[in-house]
């Protein structure tokens, strides 16, 4: 029997294009001290990331595929990552190997190091409704004469889509250079596309810029709203203000919620005209009436996928607010300036009311993983 452990140091989490590091530790478990103790032979060992795509029937209508033996033979030793998987294999890296005839004595332990780039064509990691991207790194060894084991271990990947493109390319030409400083400049360069990325992921999102929105219903003005900014990254607060005192029609209630759209291409659709699946992330409801101004704050769980587009499906962020409020005026309680004694108001007891709702497109772009050290939902 041989145990195969894998660890990654960074964390599960990468970003598109990054830079995949793994220990490896193949170890005999028997004890020297054993009487059945002997060594373990192991032919060969190697590992490769892939990245397997799934559809919900139901939803999803794909092109027929065809036939594909999915079955290992005991006496094959080519490795097939995506085998016994549900679903398609949409991207793989070449495989890498580990070692060859590796012999280890009962108690001994060889740790190998598995390094990688991340592709930057594929998809983010997602679990939908109708569709799912799951990466996993796959570690296949085989015993001499014993059919191919495999382990599997999940990561999560981040893709960044929907940035700005930056103003002017960072080359050699327009960047200042230290000609003293060459062999270090030369390993700047070399990790410089990602640093610029997520320089540009950090100013994007950091960049504020109040938007204000008069919210109104047939009947007249409701409120006036402010949001600071509407792209933001995985972890922040969504925040918001409601300034309902330039309002003519009372406010009783109002609700926001935090949801993504999954959106099939219509190519791909099972029933024409198909509706966008919704999911909430998130809600704040409060009761207003009578209410100068109102805020609300949702955070962006770091367990969710940034939008994102493929040509299968359309992943989008939104707002969706829901207001509640009276055809008729309603009057504040008064209160007299003298009067020592206590007033208790009492609400109507029936209020004839309309309902309205309205949806805010914002971005959600991911954020730097190695803030995520602790985000352990795959």
């Amino acid at each position: 029997m041989i145990e195969v452990v894998a660890s990654m140091a960074r964390g599960p989490v990468f970003l598109a294009g990054e830079l995949m590091e793994c220990l490896i530790t193949f170890t005999n478990p028997m004890s020297h001290l054993s009487t059945s103790a002997s060594s373990e032979m192991l032919a060969w060992a190697s590992a490769q990331i892939h990245c397997q795509f799934h559809a919900s029937e139901n939803r999803v209508a794909l092109p027929a595929q065809g036939n594909k033996q999915d079955v290992q033979a005991e006496s094959d030793t080519v490795l097939i990552p995506s085998r016994g998987e549900r679903g398609q294999c949409v991207l793989d890296t070449p495989p890498k190997i580990l070692f060859c005839d590796l012999r280890l004595d009962p108690g001994e332990s060889k740790t190998y190091s598995y390094s990688e780039v991340v592709p930057i064509d594929g998809p983010p990691s997602f679990r939908g409704q109708a569709v799912k991207y799951v990466y996993k790194l796959t570690i296949g060894c085989q015993r001499v004469n014993s059919p191919i084991k495999l382990l599997r271990v999940p990561f999560r990947v981040l893709v960044l889509q929907g940035m700005p493109e930056p103003p002017f390319p960072q080359d050699e030409e327009v960047s200042p250079s230290n000609p003293f400083l060459e062999e270090e400049e030369a390993s700047r360069r070399d990790a410089r596309p990602l640093e610029r990325a997520l320089d540009m992921l950090m100013a994007t999102t950091s960049r504020r810029c109040p938007h204000m929105f008069n919210i109104t219903n047939m009947r007249g003005k409701v409120a006036k709203f402010c949001i600071f900014k509407t792209v933001y990254r995985l972890g922040e607060d969504i925040i918001g203000t409601f300034n309902f005192s330039e309002g003519d029609i009372p406010c009783l209630q109002y609700s926001v919620s935090l949801q993504s759209e999954e959106e099939i291409q219509e190519q791909y659709q099972r029933r024409p005209g198909q509706a966008v699946s919704v999911t909430g992330h998130g809600r704040h409801l409060e009761s207003c009436l009578h209410t100068a101004s109102s805020h609300f704050s949702l955070p962006i769980p770091l367990n969710v996928t940034p939008g994102f587009s493929t040509d299968i499906v359309t992943l989008r962020w939104r707002l969706h607010f829901e207001f509640v409020t009276a055809r008729e005026p309603m009057e504040p309680p008064t209160v007299l300036q003298n009067q020592s004694e206590v007033t208790v108001w009492a609400g109507a007891e029936h209020v004839d009311v309309d309902t309205f709702s309205w949806n805010l497109p914002i971005k959600v772009l991911p954020t730097n993983p190695a803030l995520m050290f602790h985000q352990n939902k795959i």
